[in-house]
Formats: C-alpha cells, structure tokens, sequence
C-alpha cells in the first residue's frame, strides 16, 4: 500500500514542479517584457520633452537672429514650417522624420549666423545657442538610450519561445528614432 502510495505521489510531484517552472517561466517573460515596452515609452517620453523644449527654444533664437538678419526670410520660413511638422507628428517615424527636417533648417540658420560677427557677440543669442546645444546634447543621449531600448525590446519579442507570448499579447516591434540620410555625410570644409 505505502509503494503504491508512493508511485502515485512522485509523478504527482513531478507533474506539479514541470507546471510550476512552466507557469513561472511564463509569468517572469511576459512580466519582462511589458517592462521592456514600458522602458521605451519611458525613453520615447524623454525625447519627446526635449524635442518640445528644442522647440520652444526655436522662436527666441529666431527673433534674435531676425534682428540682425531680417532678410534671411527664406531661414526663417524653413524652421516655421520644420516647427509646425514636428508639432503636428504622431508616431516616431513622422517625428523622426520633422525632427531631421528641423536640425537641417536650424543648421542652415547658423551657418547665416556666420555672416553676421556682431550677432555672435549677442549675449541673448550666445545664450540661447548654448542652451540649443545643450537640449541636443540631451536628446542625442535620450535618441540613443531610445534605440538601444527598442533594440532589446526587438530581439526580444522575436526570439523563441518569448515570440509566442509576445504574439499572444499583441506585441509588435518598434520603429528606431533615426538620423537623416545627409547628416550621416562629413561636412565639406574648404580654407
């Protein structure tokens, strides 16, 4: 009686543990990976505020060139539309994509900038120019924690058996916060 106890007890046992190590290994995957969802929402958020800081900086430092430059019309309405693109985008592919619209105008107006000494003796515009560089600074550190989120994040959701969970919940794989094409080429410089 005790061994036939015994036989039914140890695949009873076993049977337990195989659903134990089962259920939580499916707990611990899908509890990592809405905390990987949840990282690039969170580092999305952080490029977010600084593309919006970036574009509240943008007016001021206009005004300001606009005082010495006011003939530079063609700049001026560049960075107004370049604003307003990236004000209106919805996803990371059209603000990505306003985003590098916008470095481009603002290059563009720095490198009038350099027709103009007086203006870069302008406390106001040395300041706010400071303050730019310091914004991209912050979202080129916030653009790179970004990517390397949704690199983990990817690999993630597609490798097996976590693919099947990450199927299960919907999960699909996120968009990289890309560069420009013509930011990727070396500036030509000539003396």
């Amino acid at each position: 009686m005790a061994k036939k106890v015994f036989w039914i007890t140890i695949p009873i046992v076993i049977i337990v543990i195989i659903l134990w190590s089962l259920a939580s290994w499916y707990i611990s995957t899908r509890n990592q990976l809405v905390y990987l969802e949840e990282n690039i929402n969170a580092t999305w958020a952080e490029i977010d505020n600084q593309l919006q800081r970036r574009n509240d900086l943008i007016p001021n430092l206009v005004a300001t060139v606009k005082g010495y430059a006011a003939h530079e019309n063609e700049i001026f309405t560049n960075i107004a539309e370049a604003r307003s693109k990236l004000a209106g985008a919805g996803n990371v592919t059209e603000k990505a994509a306003a985003s590098n619209q916008l470095e481009g105008a603002l290059s563009r107006l720095l490198v009038i900038v350099e027709n103009y000494p007086q203006l870069k003796a302008d406390q106001n515009f040395i300041r706010l120019q400071d303050e730019l560089a310091g914004t991209e600074n912050r979202l080129t550190v916030a653009r790179k924690r970004y990517n390397d989120g949704v690199q983990t994040f990817n690999a993630r959701i597609r490798f097996f058996p976590a693919s099947i969970i990450a199927n299960q919940m919907g999960l699909e794989r996120k968009p990289y916060f890309e560069i420009a094409e013509s930011a990727r080429e070396a500036p030509k410089v000539s003396f």
